[in-house]
């Protein structure tokens, strides 16, 4: 395995906290067989013959891989009135850890006509002493006034919140064009990287019209109100915001084969184009919105699943590198809820319906399963993806996202025979439903360890509320700009 060259590596030890045994050690480049030993909350030796420590766990016949980091996701989000996300930061992190993920970067969202800054601090009030896994926190930007793009938001990058989201739609949280420019140039400055939910928000308010004009209001109607074009030209607009600006730019949760396209058009170009993905665009398809009543609503989210034959375009850019990362986009919203799914407690047309959908301790064994058992990605693309290029891309690594000596004991040891049929009885989070249930997996995390501490096992926490912590971002190398030095000017 790698040694990682900085100062967290020499950590003298006179008897280890935990070694780890037997296991088959998987990074983003190397699987080898060897033993880990863990003293202080991290890894202080790969090898074999390690001496003895005070706890030993055998993973003979396991894999032991890197913690997931799941980099988009949302946990206790501010929502507009009468409406609440089902996890806090206690339920959602339990779910994580139980599905393999030792950190997560959820949302502090500005709400229009509020400082940024009490956002944040909003946010850790949410956060602090609940967490059971570690965290990170973007931004969302939703009122880049001239006091936020001149003092507030250089001054949080530099705190350690060095990435931060912009909306093309949704009312309550969009920006027009020559914001995102703004905001876009500020990332540029300070060197932070800007994630952008790309869909055109006047062509689905026109769509949305049109639909219920003619009484087309069930939930199935939601992807027919976001059909795919309007998701490509979206994608290109923020290509060329990209461009003008010259700075890096994250389009998450791609659904559809022509914002793929987009994004292959952009990188032949040679700009530096991140893109992200979902389970949901791997497993679901729009026809999940179709199911009877109105249980469609379960599957609603934005951009809409795609159908069978964009899943596997889906598929092509998880396997030959177009995707950066693979996150969850964990939305929990309950539908037998009316603050959730069923707002005021009644079936409401389809854009009423809150968006999103639960994903965080099911990201890893969907991805799993069908990607490295049906022979999509090899281990160490999976690694990648769901761990090691996340902690790259928002500065968490080499701290986050590999096994190294000097990095945080944050592990999954999985069972790759392990066959489990997900049904949300069995899992953690705080919503009354999976869109998964039924789905057979083959492979699953059966411990979860955050810096050396056992958090989960077989399903049951062994550690409580507070063990996680907050975790500053540094700027992500991959987010500077292709051609002038970061922090120049245009």
């Amino acid at each position: 395995m790698p040694r990682q060259n900085n100062n967290r590596n020499e950590i003298p030890v006179k008897q280890f906290d935990l070694l780890i045994r037997n296991g088959t050690v998987v990074t983003a480049s190397d699987t080898v067989q060897c033993d880990i030993a863990i003293a202080g909350g991290r890894i202080v030796q790969l090898g074999h013959d390690l001496g003895s420590a005070r706890e030993e766990i055998d993973a003979s016949g396991k894999l032991v891989l890197p913690g997931g980091v799941d980099a988009h996701c949302h946990l206790d989000q501010p929502m507009p009135d009468g409406l609440k996300m089902a996890d806090d930061f206690e339920s959602g992190t339990i779910s994580a850890a139980c599905g393999g993920t030792t950190t997560v970067i959820p949302f502090a969202a500005q709400e229009k006509g509020q400082s940024l800054r009490a956002a944040v601090a909003d946010y850790h009030r949410r956060a602090e002493g609940r967490a059971v896994v570690d965290y990170a926190f973007h931004l969302i930007v939703s009122d880049p006034t001239e006091t936020v793009l001149r003092d507030e938001l250089p001054s949080l990058i530099r705190k350690g919140y060095t990435s931060f989201k912009v909306y093309m739609t949704y009312d309550d949280l969009k920006l027009n064009d020559r914001e995102i420019l703004d905001v876009l140039t500020v990332a540029r400055q300070e060197g932070a990287l800007v994630m952008i939910h790309a869909e055109n928000s006047d062509c689905i308010a026109w769509l949305t019209d049109r639909l219920e004009a003619e009484q087309k209001t069930a939930p199935r109607f939601h992807a027919i109100a976001r059909p795919m074009a309007i998701e490509r030209e979206a994608t290109h607009r923020a290509i060329t915001f990209s461009e003008l600006v010259d700075v890096p730019i994250l389009i998450v949760h791609v659904s559809g084969r022509e914002a793929v396209e987009q994004i292959r058009w952009s990188r032949a170009r040679g700009m530096k184009i991140f893109a992200e993905t979902c389970p949901q665009y791997l497993f679901l398809t729009a026809s999940d919105l179709d199911q009877p009543g109105y249980h469609g609503a379960k599957c609603v989210c934005s951009p809409p699943p795609r159908d069978r034959a964009n899943q596997e375009v889906i598929w092509d850019g998880v396997a030959d590198g177009l995707f950066t990362i693979f996150s969850s986009d964990h939305a929990p919203f309950r539908y037998d809820d009316p603050q959730g799914k069923q707002p005021g407690g009644q079936e409401v047309p389809f854009r009423y319906i809150p968006n999103g959908i639960p994903g965080l301790e099911t990201r890893l064994p969907l991805l799993f399963s069908e990607g490295v058992g049906g022979g999509r990605i090899s281990l160490n693309q999976f690694v990648a993806l769901t761990s090691t290029n996340p902690a790259k891309l928002y500065g968490l690594h080499p701290r986050k996202g590999t096994i190294a000596i000097g990095a945080d004991a944050d592990l999954a040891i999985w069972d790759p025979q392990r066959e489990v049929v997900i049904r949300n009885a069995d899992l953690h989070h705080a919503v009354d439903y999976t869109p998964y249930e039924g789905t057979r997996v083959k492979g699953w995390p059966v411990t979860t360890l955050v810096r050396g501490k056992v958090v989960a096992h077989e399903g049951r926490m062994q550690a409580t509320a507070g063990h996680g912590e907050f975790l500053p971002c540094a700027l992500p190398e991959m987010a500077k700009p292709r051609y002038r030095t970061s922090g120049g000017s245009l």
